[in-house]
């Protein structure tokens, strides 16, 4: 696919002048957004501190050392000798004057139940459920899983474990027996708090059940804090399950917060297992503060004014991610529980125009999915508190990505479309406010962060797709992986020395911005060329047929590799023989005739995570007859029978 010509969007000079990226530029005495890239690069940590500092970040004990970067990259620390807390920056500093009293979360439930905290209620929550942890015995430096769907409880709890220093282990609700147990079991956690139940499209889902067989047996596990909304019994044991409200109400809402080194842990975040086991990422509370909040300042200039938003779960990174940078500059987090388009398709639309929401983050699968129900779904509602948009998890199609921008944006909203990674806990690419855009750009490297595209034999390539790769320290960067040095090492640096394999397809095009052309681990190669599937994917998208698609690998005798494509179709469409051939023929104009997808499948949907990311390991074994192994990852299992059923 080649990159866009022409920029879709141009930044206004007020735009520009009220970021809080072009102060960033004053005091680090940049001319423009090139200059202010380099000087962040060339000079670490004279970068970091005075972001740091630009941010307000608030320390117990100042750190006498920015970077220490004598072990090499794979083990730098950062801020020596600092003491601080995530807690104390994103609750507590709020706890006084106005702040207390502006909203700090809103959530609509799947049902449309609306809930708010203001800070104030927020900040005492949060205490509450830390004193309940030092009841339960849980010190500072031991796991505690939080199983639970996306209610304000999961940010109460989250919270708590920073202030008492606990490691937090955010788990996806939705996930199965087997990928629940093994990240609990691999981290040792000494509590897990869920839910009895979850709603979603109108349903109410077990969570206890799952949660019970999961810790079921684990010897560390001493304690489950079960949150109730359901009217119905749920299983219960008395000597391990605890109610969450009458554990609550039995705490003072008072507690002090751990004074916590930089480099102290506050999560540990496990990969999708999509593509191989789950890797256990370990952050600290001073790279999250460092990382989360450059980007939710500097990309998307957040603020206390905020109402910001993205569609996303606590088990994926984004979650948590949304959690720590909209509370740490006092914003408003919006949370929600549910399906964008139950119980109709505008219901997105609707939580945005009620809300006035001014941020909306949404995966592009996400965006295929709502676009199946037309224009007339979107077009009533002005969503004109709206001021920027942002996207992450995968590759955009052009089509799509216009939509968003169009129909959704009404063309005067940026789409912050970026890019990083569960193990960074945060970005590699980012635009900034600052940037023209063209379609599915990622404007350019994060600040802070020293990128670079290398050919097969690690050096630097322009114009052309080649290996991402980052060569120096970024602060939320894991400290390896949980109780695996030697994967950690092997996945990141076992390519070229001293420099990050993050394993993604990149271009720079000759303006300059930086586009993705998918993951390495995706690519195929056909007849000795490598092409990813978005390739793919991107040219089915330009049909007015398709409404989804998916592209994989597959073994062929003659070309080494073949693509094979699965659509699904929108709804004023059926599959014919005549459409199959005109999809072939729409791919074969983008990619060329060497690389024709050896078949076109018409499914009726597309295994996906509860984030919307398109599972295509899933598709690959389903088409091969493999053994699927975990599917926990994959939020509507029936659609791998519609996978194996496909025509």
């Amino acid at each position: 696919m080649e990159n866009p010509k022409h920029s879709i969007w141009s930044p206004s000079e007020s735009l520009i002048r009220k970021s809080y990226v072009s102060s960033l530029m004053e005091k680090l005495k940049a001319k423009d957004r090139k200059s202010l890239w380099e000087i962040s690069v060339k000079d670490l940590p004279g970068f970091w501190d005075t972001a740091m500092k630009d941010m307000g970040v608030e320390w117990y004990t100042p750190y006498s050392q920015v970077l220490d970067d004598s072990k090499g990259l794979p083990w730098c620390e950062w801020f020596v000798g600092g003491k601080t807390n995530l807690a104390l920056n994103c609750v507590d500093r709020h706890q006084s004057g106005a702040q207390k009293n502006k909203i700090a979360l809103l959530w609509e439930g799947d049902d449309g139940e609306v809930r708010e905290f203001t800070y104030e209620a927020f900040g005492k929550a949060v205490n509450q459920a830390a004193n309940g942890l030092k009841s339960l015995g849980v010190e500072a430096g031991d796991c505690v899983g939080i199983l639970m769907p996306m209610v304000p409880e999961v940010v109460i709890q989250l919270f708590a474990c920073f202030k008492v220093g606990a490691v937090a282990i955010p788990i996806f609700s939705g996930f199965g027996v087997e990928a629940i147990r093994g990240r609990l079991s691999e981290s040792k956690a000494k509590v897990l708090f869920t839910s009895d139940i979850a709603l979603r499209r109108g349903k109410p889902i077990s969570v206890k059940e799952t949660a019970d067989a999961s810790t079921d047996g684990l010897p560390h596990l001493a304690h489950r804090v079960v949150y109730r909304r359901g009217k119905d019994n749920c299983p219960w044991d008395d000597k391990k399950d605890i109610w969450w409200h009458e554990w609550m109400s039995k705490q003072s809402d008072t507690c002090e917060t751990a004074k916590l080194s930089a480099e102290a842990k506050s999560m540990i975040i496990f990969t999708s297992g999509t593509t191989g086991k789950p890797k256990g990422a370990q952050h600290t509370h001073a790279g999250c503060l460092a990382t989360v909040g450059k980007e939710m300042r500097y990309t998307f200039n957040v603020d206390s004014d905020s109402r910001f938003f993205w569609f996303t779960d606590i088990g994926w990174m984004m979650g948590p991610w949304e959690m720590i940078g909209v509370t740490m500059f006092g914003g408003t987090l919006m949370l929600f529980e549910g399906a964008p388009n139950y119980p109709t398709a505008s219901r997105l639309w609707e939580v945005i125009e009620r809300h006035k929401i001014t941020h909306l983050g949404i995966s592009p699968t996400a965006i295929r999915l709502l676009m199946k129900s037309g224009d007339e779904a979107v077009s009533p509602y002005s969503m004109s508190s709206l001021q920027m948009l942002g996207s992450t998890g995968e590759t955009w199609d052009p089509q799509s990505y216009e939509w968003f921008f169009e129909k959704v944006g009404k063309r005067r909203c940026p789409i912050m479309n970026i890019s990083g990674g569960t193990e960074i806990m945060g970005c590699l690419l980012t635009p900034l406010p600052l940037d023209e855009l063209k379609p599915c750009s990622l404007g350019g490297p994060g600040l802070g962060v020293d990128l670079d595209i290398f050919d097969e034999n690690g050096k630097p390539v322009r114009g052309q797709v080649g290996h991402l790769v980052c060569k120096q320290p970024i602060p939320s960067m894991t400290k390896s992986f949980l109780g695996n040095d030697e994967r950690y090492l092997n996945t990141y640096f076992g390519r070229w020395e001293g420099v990050w394999y993050h394993g993604d397809w990149a271009r720079v095009d000759d303006s300059g911005q930086w586009f993705l052309h998918g993951r390495s681990d995706d690519t195929m190669n056909i007849a000795g060329k490598r092409v990813g599937p978005n390739d793919f994917e991107a040219a089915l998208m330009q049909h007015a047929a398709v409404a989804e698609s998916a592209a994989i690998g597959v073994p062929d005798d003659l070309k080494g590799e073949a693509c094979v494509c699965y659509v699904t179709l929108k709804p004023d469409h059926e599959p014919s023989e005549s459409l199959r051939d005109e999809l072939k023929a729409t791919v074969i104009n983008v990619v060329g005739k060497s690389l024709a997808p050896r078949e076109i499948r018409f499914a009726e949907q597309l295994p996906k995570t509860r984030s919307a990311k398109i599972v295509r390991a899933m598709i690959r074994k389903v088409y091969l007859g493999e053994p699927l192994g975990d599917t926990g990852s994959v939020e509507n299992t029936a659609a791998l029978d519609a996978v194996r059923n496909a025509t």
